[in-house]
């Protein structure tokens, strides 16, 4: 089994690297932070994090080929293999349309990018060169002048295709699980991806990753998922949330809510039902949910933000309670 942990790019320095030790400590194997836009950077909060820590590998979840060119990926990749002495992990996707689209910047072709992406940056961190052909208009002085290493690829995928892809050319995978419950089918994607490529599946981290809010009180854990049900729930395609018997009509109340300013009214028109698109609770229900994940394959579990209504507390209370249950 592997453990990560997921957070958001709107932490602190200091919080991140509080939690990094905290991770480290529990025995976590990964830290994955976002690369969202305008909030933080996250290779420099993974440099932080790596002067502070020793053993957890450090990942970005997910750096995009459209907002950074894939030299200066592989940069940034080459610098903080450096820094964390071999510990980091390159999480590369597509990239959020919608945030991309907030500084005019058209996500255009998203498989081909993120193929071309990962077939470069592969090249360039094993001490090569890129195809001329790969896109990006590579010529030959498109090589690393530093000391290159090999990079663990992951990539972020929320399609069915491109999931495909990263079990045809990736080292791991971050699927993000809109209910947990889906993991049998997103692992099967990936795998005919891996098989088609003449790959074996075995060799492809595929991390169950779920959002998580965990808390001694259930009351008190079930508000961050609440909230973050609010904002993203209405835009789950029709077919994930018809999983849960759902549709995108149940949010329209929870979504006029929001738009009247009113987050309060908008997290308490979450149902039950809707919460069950994560896991929030105590360690025990958390426990019991990630079982299904384990029993049905998993061998991998990620969790992801909002982790808790105190984030250090819910790193803890993971370590302590959760983890344990599946080692």
């Amino acid at each position: 089994m592997r453990f990560s942990l997921r957070l958001n790019n709107d932490v602190t320095v200091e919080q991140f690297v509080a939690i990094a030790r905290l991770a480290e400590r529990y025995g976590f194997d990964q830290l994955w932070v976002s690369n969202d836009l305008f909030l933080r950077s996250a290779p420099v909060l993974l440099t932080a994090a790596a002067k502070e820590t020793e053993r957890i590998r450090l990942g970005t979840g997910i750096l995009n080929p459209y907002s950074i060119h894939p030299a200066e990926i592989a940069m940034m990749a080459a610098t903080l293999q450096e820094v964390s002495e071999g510990r980091f992990l390159l999480g590369i996707g597509a990239g959020a349309e919608e945030f991309l689209g907030w500084a005019g910047i058209e996500r255009l072709q998203p498989l081909r990018r993120t193929r071309e992406a990962v077939e470069a940056l592969r090249a360039l961190l094993e001490g090569g060169k890129p195809e001329a052909t790969s896109g990006f208009g590579w010529d030959d002085e498109a090589f690393l002048r530093v000391p290159a290493r090999r990079t663990p690829i992951y990539i972020g995928a929320m399609s069915p295709r491109m999931r495909a892809l990263a079990g045809e050319i990736a080292d791991g995978v971050l699927p993000l699980l809109f209910p947990p419950e889906i993991f049998p089918d997103i692992a099967e994607e990936i795998r005919r991806g891996a098989e088609d490529a003449g790959r074996d599946a075995n060799e492809v981290d595929v991390a169950a990753c779920v959002w998580v809010s965990i808390d001694a009180d259930p009351e008190r854990a079930r508000r961050p998922l609440a909230e973050k049900i609010a904002y993203y729930g209405p835009s789950i395609s029709p077919d994930l949330l018809a999983r849960l018997g759902l549709t995108p009509a149940d949010f329209d109340q929870v979504a006029a809510a929001l738009r009247a300013g009113s987050l309060d009214r908008a997290a308490s028109l979450v149902t039950e039902q809707m919460l069950r698109i994560g896991i929030a609770g105590d360690p025990d229900e958390v426990t019991r949910r990630c079982g299904g994940l384990v029993e049905a394959g998993a061998r991998h579990l990620s969790f992801g933000p909002p982790l808790g209504p105190d984030p250090e507390a819910a790193v803890t209370q993971l370590g302590e309670r959760v983890l344990p249950e599946f080692r």
